[in-house]
């Protein structure tokens, strides 16, 4: 398994630190690494891997071709090299797009985003060539709630509803009541609603009108559906459309729920991206891990069971919020360590190996670990690669090549 990082983020403070960091590690699936377990090593650990599988549809037809993870589709354009032979099918005229979150939003933008946007991007060349060949022209976003309930935030909806030639397609019978209900909602809230309300029913200006008019592609939400099957073509081989129940809602704001009135309608696509969640898995049998709800359990960031081991990020909570949320919870994590030290609960009054005990670790499994200053030589040579091209940078493809520049 390959657990790599290599955000511009981390550049400075590591530089002026005078840390070597290890960024890449494999660790085999069948080895014990209980290491948080060597009270030797080091007074605490935290565990921080985030959310790599994806939560299944569970309906008939999923695994036909021409449906796609939205986590494969996005490590897909992304260069991420377990994705790098996805090769989607963009045939189709209609895409469907399941969950309605930042993630499902960025996969409508890409699929609709004009090339010439694209080109000045850090997506690769492998994705910009296929997506110049794309035929979508189509993308519906579709959820089992209602707008008040959308998962997405503001700043992903703006920038869908200002993308360069495209228009909403709304249905207008989706936001009945939702003006009625804005006033009560909390402010980050209301003001993603008023854009929905905005965008889908009122009248736009004369050059919003005109730019809406030339528009060549298209995108919409469609609320209170849940997929029920992927439907196939008739050699039962490809996808060819999806039946959707439709829902209604039981209560109301975030708590409300959706349940299935019986009926079903079926949308003929031929593209089929699931964006309904993302879900962490067990990393090591000595680390405690709840299956069902996919995170390791913890209070305020402590894992139950293991003292000395925490947990942050969408591990410990699963996978909910953005880059802020994301953060703030990172350092309640932070604050529960301050705390079990200040209370001795944590025994920091001994000198601990640390670092070094890892290194020798790593060394009795023969594993080499690439550090930062290793990254640095990655980073450089795709900024390179990338400022001949018009490009931030052009991502290598294969952990392999990684490996070969940062040995140089």
């Amino acid at each position: 398994m390959l657990k790599w990082t290599s955000t511009n983020d981390c550049r400075s403070p590591l530089a002026w630190s005078g840390l070597e960091w290890p960024l890449i590690t494999l660790k085999s699936r069948t080895s014990s690494t209980p290491s948080h377990r060597r009270p030797t090593t080091r007074a605490a650990a935290s565990t921080s891997y985030g959310a790599e599988g994806n939560r299944s549809m569970g309906v008939p037809g999923e695994d036909l071709a021409g449906v796609y993870s939205a986590k494969d589709f996005v490590g897909w354009y992304n260069g991420l090299p377990s994705c790098r032979e996805l090769s989607p099918d963009l045939s189709c005229e209609t895409a469907v797009v399941l969950g309605q979150g930042n993630v499902a939003l960025d996969v409508a933008r890409i699929l609709l985003c004009p090339l010439d946007i694209l080109k000045s991007t850090d997506i690769t060349q492998l994705a910009l060539e296929a997506l110049a060949e794309s035929k979508v022209r189509r993308v519906l976003i579709v959820g089992r709630r209602g707008p008040v309930q959308v998962a997405c935030t503001i700043k992903e909806l703006r920038e869908m509803v200002n993308l360069p030639d495209t228009r909403p397609e709304m249905v207008a019978a989706d936001f009945e009541g939702v003006q009625e209900a804005v006033n009560d909602l909390p402010r980050p809230r209301k003001r993603l609603t008023e854009l929905m309300l905005k965008t889908a029913m009122e009248v736009p200006g004369e050059k919003e009108q005109e730019r809406r008019k030339k528009a060549s592609r298209v995108w919409g939400f469609r609320f209170f559906r849940s997929p029920v099957e992927v439907l196939s073509d008739p050699d039962h081989k490809r996808t060819a459309g999806i039946r959707l129940a439709i829902n209604m809602l039981e209560g109301s704001g975030e708590s409300a729920r959706a349940v299935l009135t019986g009926e079903v309608e079926d949308v003929t696509c031929g593209l089929v991206i699931s964006s309904i969640g993302y879900k962490s898995l067990p990393i090591d049998a000595s680390v405690p891990f709840d299956s069902h709800r996919a995170i390791v359990p913890n209070i305020m960031g402590r894992v139950q069971q293991a003292t000395g081991l925490y947990c942050s990020g969408w591990l410990k909570t699963g996978p909910t919020g953005v880059i802020a949320t994301t953060m703030n919870n990172s350092f309640d994590t932070a604050r529960s360590v301050v705390e079990d030290m200040d209370s001795r609960r944590l025994d920091v009054s001994a000198g601990k190996p640390g670092s070094q005990s890892i290194s020798a670790l790593l060394d009795e499994r023969g594993v080499k670990p690439v550090l930062f200053s290793d990254w640095e030589k990655i980073d450089a040579l795709e900024t390179r690669r990338g400022e001949a091209i018009g490009k931030p940078r052009e991502k290598l493809l294969t952990v392999e090549e990684m490996l070969l520049e940062a040995r140089k």
